[in-house]
């Protein structure tokens, strides 16, 4: 999708069509979570400071994100793709590998099917999408990226070393900004001149797996399949501070909101945590990550209990604290019975009448928000950026979900 967020935003605003928006925030510790195009001309980009994006944009507009939202439209955009076949392989809300191969007798070849996709994404969620239809994952990526927005890119069979020739070695597959000064360096500038190097060669000078890395994508051999079934590793949520939090009230307020998200997002995706992990960060970006072993679970109160016990062994009250996550680990299908025997004294915590509650409240903040039903113990509701504790605590700034492992 191009430039996902901030499209969703400038389709749901009109007054906010053709400018410079900017989603995430723009204080010392908030980063751009995307940015519109119009953005982009002035060199924002996602995963900058907030602070270096306003320098280098002062007319941008800065939108809290809308996560449900995005995740929603996301899953409009899926639909469209399952129409045309089964091997989907997503990679986030809004990008995914498909392998049409097989749908060829009923919708034609990879370019026809690729203009039906756009028209028919456009006509669900008004908004466009790039698409590169090739004989590989890798090769497909490229060219989606290579005509943004609204791009369609086609690498017919037997053009893949030309086609790839005469990009820069920065659109390989890891070639960050510090390997790509590396290749610069050995006069190494586009994937055409890596073409010209042997395997040995590549291997010799930059190590033998980076180099043979090199020389798989360079000639575009990259035989990946599609994978529809990759299975899920853990569900959680992490939350940076603008001012440290400085008290043990204050942690476990954010931990109790943090597993309330947690909690309902293993419920509506069927699935039970074996493990609860925390992430802690102090002010010196000193970070701590601690994990405990629970019985299968996706009770919000059992992850909570598990995570407190966590940061009373973890942080002793000072310094403050910058960063706090809480994530679910070593998923199991909550209709499956491994890992859910638990210990003879321990005390019921999901009876069906609990269960029952959990659902109802899952049901209620789905139709009237996350601000509609929260627990007696939780002091706030939650802020477009993630959970909020009241005014005279620091307040929380973004947040990261993680749906597919901790990246």
């Amino acid at each position: 999708m191009d430039a996902f967020y901030a499209a969703i935003e400038q389709r749901d605003r009109p007054e906010l069509r053709g400018k410079p928006v900017i989603i995430g925030g723009e204080n010392p510790r908030q980063v751009v979570a995307t940015a519109s195009y119009e953005a982009r001309k002035y060199g924002v980009r996602s995963a900058m400071p907030g602070v270096r994006a306003r320098q280098l944009c002062p007319q941008g507009i800065f939108v809290a994100p809308r996560m449900a939202v995005y995740v929603a439209v996301g899953q409009q955009v899926r639909e469209v793709f399952h129409r045309f076949t089964d091997l989907v392989e997503p990679l986030s809300l809004d990008e995914a590998f498909l392998d049409v191969t097989g749908s060829a007798a009923l919708f034609g070849d990879g370019p026809t099917i690729a203009q039906c996709i756009k028209r028919e994404v456009f006509s669900a969620t008004q908004l466009t999408v790039s698409v590169g239809v090739a004989t590989s994952k890798f090769l497909a990526k490229v060219a989606s990226d290579l005509r943004k927005p609204d791009g369609l890119v086609i690498v017919p069979p037997g053009t893949e070393l030309k086609f790839l020739a005469g990009l820069c070695v920065g659109r390989m597959f890891g070639v960050g900004p510090i390997l790509k000064a590396q290749l610069l360096r050995a006069g190494l500038q586009t994937i055409g001149d890596v073409q010209q190097q042997s395997r040995i060669a590549l291997c010799t000078a930059f190590g033998r797996d980076l180099g043979e890395r090199l020389f798989v994508l360079a000639n575009g051999l990259d035989d990946r399949p599609v994978v529809t079934n990759r299975a899920q590793k853990s569900i959680g949520a992490e939350l940076t501070f603008s001012r440290d939090l400085t008290t043990r009230e204050a942690a476990r307020a954010v931990l109790r909101q943090l597993a309330d998200q947690v909690g309902r997002r293993l419920r509506k995706q069927g699935m039970r945590s074996k493990v609860v992990r925390l992430k802690l960060r102090l002010p010196d970006f000193t970070t701590f990550a601690r994990q405990q072993a629970i019985a299968a679970t996706h009770v919000d109160q059992v992850l909570f209990g598990a995570a407190c016990e966590l940061l009373d062994a973890t942080w002793r009250g000072h310094p403050g604290i910058r960063l706090l996550g809480l994530t679910a680990g070593n998923l199991v299908a909550a209709g499956g019975s491994e890992g859910v025997q638990r210990c003879l004294f321990d005390a019921p915590v999901a009876s069906g009448k609990s269960e029952r509650l959990l659902r109802a409240m899952d049901a209620i903040r789905d139709r009237h928000g996350e601000h509609a039903v929260r627990h007696g113990s939780e002091r706030s509701g939650t802020t477009p950026f993630g959970p909020a504790i009241d005014s005279s605590e620091p307040q929380l700034l973004g947040w990261r979900k993680f749906p597919l492992g901790d990246r």
